[in-house]
């Protein structure tokens, strides 16, 4: 063997040889850096499972004592003890998580702030409900707090998915890359190599199709969850509806209690005082003072029992239909208050109910502006279009915000499920300084169906 093809073969050796170091090199590097990027992964699956599971153990909690509080069966209580009692276990397994992340525990010092903060709000009603406090219990549960602090807590929650995902992203670039250098490293080397990486790819399309299966749990557990929150939804209107209703009897009722009770008590308290100023002196200054005194305090008592029943139940609506009630309730309001107000007023053909409805939304209205509105000119209309009644109470005060309408304004959240209970819509425009317009649309072939 010649001295040059020794040497072409010693040279081809070294390249072969270092060429296979340095490939089995790059296997190795890759096959560590998969390895990490999969740990990695694992763990960043992990968290969001975790922080997933957080937010469905809170709504199975809220769901449990929502049931709990408005049926009062005890069945409702074993999902918000469970999800109570889970919720802590979580929360320290996350703290776990992000406790050697500063960025991601920023995010989740004050989701945990939340949590607690709602679980103390349930514990509170819970309480309040269990002590037979329940006007206390039925503020902190229908106030919009607790919407308030879940709707932070699944901000939160996003915020810390979006990181975990971010993370994610990186660890399956990381993996994209290390492929890319194992790929030209076994199409280089060996056939092992190949094998390798087939093995490897396999590996990854078992992990894909895991991800692809969770993915599909993840959708039916949402869609099973919006049902169930559609279908809540439906059950807080109907009760709602139905309290409603159940309101307006009561009031109907009382109005004809005080109507037959009181007011035969008044007129007999009257004629009997008739009587006695025909049976005894009034030539006296004193006595005379004190019969017109007491007939005075008994016609301001009539006068006080008719302005409450027709408060709960303005009789005018039933006896003299909808526009002459509206025309004796805004000339009333007008003697009041001493304010200008100019009404048009249209024949409609309403149902019952929707002419209660109608006249309680042009009431609280004109009470709303004789508390705080400070107008000096109101004008109420109803028109009758072919296919819809349209309400209109426009004043000329001090307006607001409407985006920064306080959350315990209920007298405008009541108009507005008023009027949707009828099918319609209510909208309220207000500028700061231009007065304030609140305007319902009621379809007539709802009310009529109704």
């Amino acid at each position: 063997m010649r001295w040059t093809q020794f040497r072409k073969i010693a040279i081809s050796l070294t390249v072969a040889i270092i060429a296979a170091v340095l490939m089995a090199s790059i296997n190795e590097a890759g096959y560590v850096r998969s390895m990490n990027a999969l740990e990695t992964l694992a763990k960043t699956q992990n968290t969001r499972a975790r922080i997933n599971q957080l937010i469905q153990q809170m709504l199975d909690a809220e769901t449990g004592l929502r049931g709990y509080l408005l049926t009062g069966e005890e069945r409702y209580l074993a999902p918000y003890t469970s999800a109570m009692s889970s919720i802590n276990s979580t929360m320290d397994e996350l703290r776990k998580i992000f406790l050697l992340n500063p960025d991601e525990l920023a995010t989740f010092t004050p989701l945990a702030r939340q949590v607690e903060r709602k679980m103390n709000e349930m514990e509170l009603s819970l309480r309040l409900y269990q002590q037979g406090n329940n006007e206390a219990w039925r503020f902190v549960m229908f106030t919009d707090l607790g919407m308030e602090n879940m709707d932070a807590i699944r901000g939160y929650g996003r915020t810390l998915l979006e990181s975990v995902n971010k993370q994610a992203g990186q660890n399956m670039r990381d993996i994209e890359h290390t492929l890319s250098l194992s790929r030209i490293g076994i199409a280089t080397v060996t056939v092992l190599g190949i094998l390798g990486f087939f093995m490897y790819l396999r590996q990854a399309y078992a992990l894909q199709q895991a991800s692809q299966r969770e993915q599909e749990i993840q959708r039916d557990e949402r869609n099973r969850l919006e049902e169930l929150v559609r279908e809540r939804t439906t059950s807080l209107t109907e009760l709602a509806t139905h309290l409603q209703q159940v309101r307006e009897d009561e009031r109907g009722h009382l109005a004809r209690e005080l109507h037959d009770e009181l007011g035969s008590l008044l007129t007999a308290a009257k004629l009997d005082v008739a009587r006695l100023k025909s049976k005894i002196d009034v030539s006296s200054p004193e006595v005379s003072e004190r019969i017109a005194h007491l007939v005075e305090t008994l016609n301001s008592g009539i006068a006080l029992k008719r302005r409450i029943i027709e408060d709960l139940r303005p009789s005018s609506l039933s006896n003299l239909g909808l526009t002459t009630a509206l025309e004796i309730l805004t000339r009333e309001f007008a003697e009041r208050s001493g304010l200008e107000v100019e009404s048009n007023l249209e024949q409609v053909d309403l149902p019952e109910s929707t002419q209660l409805t109608v006249y309680r939304i042009v009431q609280e209205s004109l009470t709303n502006i004789g508390k705080y509105a400070q107008a000096s000119h109101v004008i109420v209309t109803v028109h009758n279009y072919p296919t819809y009644v349209a309400v209109q109470i426009q004043d000329d005060g001090r307006g607001f915000e409407v985006t920064s309408t306080r959350p315990n304004s209920h007298g405008l959240a009541g108009m507005r499920h008023r009027v949707e209970a009828a099918g319609g819509r209510l909208t309220v425009a207000s500028q700061v300084g231009k007065g304030t317009t609140i305007s319902a649309v009621i379809p007539l072939n709802t009310t009529a169906a109704a």
